[in-house]
C-alpha cells in the first residue's frame, strides 16, 4: 500500500525545540495551550511512572510560562512543538503526528494536557499497540476503569450520542469516545485512506474521523480501561465552552458520521 506523501501533508505552521535525543519506539503526545500547574503536575507523574515513550509536547501557543525548557528537560520532555498558524486541536496533533512518524516512532499514545487522565495506563497503551493493535481507544466506562465526578451532561452526551453514532459509522463497539486517551499505530495515520494531515481537521473532527476510519478499513481495534478525573469543584478544566463550542462540536459528529471527512474515492 502506498504510504502517505510528506510533501503533500497539510500542516500549520510551527516551530520545534528539541530537547533530547529518541530512546523508545514510541511517543506520547500532549496537547496543550495555558494549562499552568496542570500540566507541570503531569508532566512530573509521567516521570516518576518512566513509561515507555518519549514525550512530546504540541503546544497551542501557551503564555502562562508553563512550558520553560529548563522546566521541561527536567521532567524528560522529549520535545516541545509549538504551533504558529491556524487551527486548534486539530491542527496542534496534526503537527505532532506529523512530527513523530518522520523521527521513525512506530506507534504514538495521546492524551489530555489538563490533567483530568490516570497516567499510570500509559504503558498499557503501549503494550497495546506493541500487540498488534492500530487503534486504541481508552474509557472510563470499561471494567477496570473510572469515571470521578463527570459533569452529567458530558456523561448523557458521550454515552447517549456520541459514542453510539460514532460505532455504528465506525463498524466496532465503543463506550467512550470523546475521551482523547488513545493510542494509533504508524501504518494507520501513513494510510493514504486516512490522510489525516488535512486542513479539515482544525477543531476536534480528527479525534471522531480516526475512530470511525479505524473500524472502517478494517484496522484491529479495541478500548482498554483508563481513569479520568473532574475535580469535584470549581471551574472545569476543557477548552470546550458556551452553547456555540457544543454545537460547533456536533456539526462536526455529524459530518463524520455522513463520511463528509473521508479521503475521495476512498
Amino acid at each position: 500500500m502506498t504510504k502517505d506523501d510528506p510533501a503533500r501533508r497539510e500542516l500549520p505552521a510551527s516551530e520545534t525545540l528539541v530537547l533530547a535525543e529518541r530512546v523508545h519506539r514510541h511517543a506520547l503526545v500532549i496537547p496543550v495551550i495555558n494549562e499552568g500547574e496542570r500540566i507541570q503536575r503531569q508532566l512530573r507523574r509521567i516521570a516518576e511512572l518512566a513509561p515507555r515513550v518519549d514525550v512530546v509536547i504540541a503546544d497551542g501557543g501557551s503564555t502562562d510560562g508553563s512550558l520553560a525548557p529548563e522546566f521541561l528537560r527536567s521532567v524528560n520532555v522529549r520535545a516541545l512543538l509549538t504551533k504558529r498558524g491556524p487551527g486548534r486541536l486539530g491542527a496542534q496533533l496534526r503537527m505532532a503526528y506529523a512530527w513523530c512518524l518522520d523521527e521513525g516512532y512506530v506507534g504514538i499514545v495521546t492524551v489530555d494536557g489538563n490533567g483530568k487522565d490516570g497516567m499510570e495506563a500509559i504503558e498499557r497503551f503501549v503494550e497495546t499497540l506493541e500487540a498488534g493493535y492500530d487503534y486504541v481507544q481508552g474509557s472510563r466506562y470499561r471494567r477496570g476503569g473510572e469515571a470521578v465526578n463527570t459533569p452529567f451532561d458530558r456523561k448523557v452526551a458521550g454515552r447517549l450520542i456520541h459514542a453510539p453514532l460514532l460505532s455504528l459509522a465506525g463498524r466496532r463497539w465503543y463506550t467512550d469516545t470523546t475521551n482523547g486517551f488513545r493510542g494509533y499505530s504508524a501504518a494507520f495515520l501513513r494510510d493514504p485512506r486516512v490522510n489525516p494531515f488535512r486542513d479539515v481537521f482544525g477543531d476536534y473532527a480528527l479525534l471522531f474521523y480516526l475512530t470511525v476510519r479505524a473500524g472502517q478499513l478494517g484496522y484491529r481495534t479495541i478500548e482498554i480501561p483508563v481513569s479520568r478525573r473532574y475535580p469535584p469543584q470549581g471551574k472545569t478544566p476543557t477548552k470546550i465552552s458556551g452553547l456555540g463550542g457544543r454545537f460547533a462540536m456536533l456539526r462536526e459528529l455529524r459530518d463524520t458520521v455522513r463520511g463528509a471527512y473521508n479521503p475521495p474515492g476512498s
